[in-house]
């Protein structure tokens, strides 16, 4: 593995999604899996950082609008209803990479499920000669399956962790690693760790 040209991204891993005090939980919206991803990623963030690789952060970001209120796509509060002034707010606690997991060498905010619309992702691995992506996070049918398809597209080659991943079902999880196989590679925490030693 050529750590020059990998970055290792992690996928909407924020306070609001996984803390006991973040948005979700306080709205009832828990899963055990999500919950455990960064524990069994904090390994592969840690040789990344000591092999000198790039470890990237996207931000599910709910930017305030009038009054404060965050501006909250139509799909997205019929979902989660429970989502309000505050949640996910740029710069907050809840918007910020789990401690665990962080820091970052570089945060992106986005505002949809894909990494990539409408925000610096692309310019930031550009400029930053990442050429592939090794891709936790959540959720694997939503930010992860999006930001994979889009990194496609652009010719960016990805291997998607499925130990890595979660979704809010294991079999939603599932289905979506198996529709992710023909755009990217499949692997597990522990074989690109074998590989990162191997290089």
């Amino acid at each position: 593995m050529n750590l020059a040209s990998t970055g290792l991204l992690l996928a909407d891993l924020q306070n609001d999604f996984l803390h006991a005090d973040g948005a979700y939980a306080r709205g009832g919206q828990t899963n055990a899996d999500i919950a455990a991803l960064p524990a069994r990623l904090k390994p592969l963030v840690d040789a990344f950082r000591a092999k000198g690789g790039l470890v990237i952060a996207t931000m599910f970001t709910l930017s305030p609008g009038r009054g404060g209120e965050p501006i909250i796509s139509p799909h997205l509060k019929k979902l989660r209803p429970f989502l309000a002034k505050g949640d996910f707010k740029p710069g907050s606690w809840g918007q910020q990479l789990v401690d665990e997991l962080g820091p970052a060498d570089i945060a992106v905010e986005k505002i949809a499920f894909s990494a990539f619309y409408m925000s610096r992702l692309e310019w930031v691995l550009r400029k930053s000669g990442i050429e592939r992506l090794v891709v936790g996070g959540i959720v694997t049918n939503g930010g992860v399956a999006s930001t994979v398809r889009d990194a496609h597209v652009r010719d960016i080659d990805c291997t998607v962790l499925e130990d890595g991943c979660a979704a809010f079902s294991r079999e939603v999880h599932k289905q979506a690693i198996d529709g992710l196989r023909p755009v990217a590679r499949i692997s597990t925490v522990a074989a690109v760790l074998a590989e990162l030693g191997a290089s």
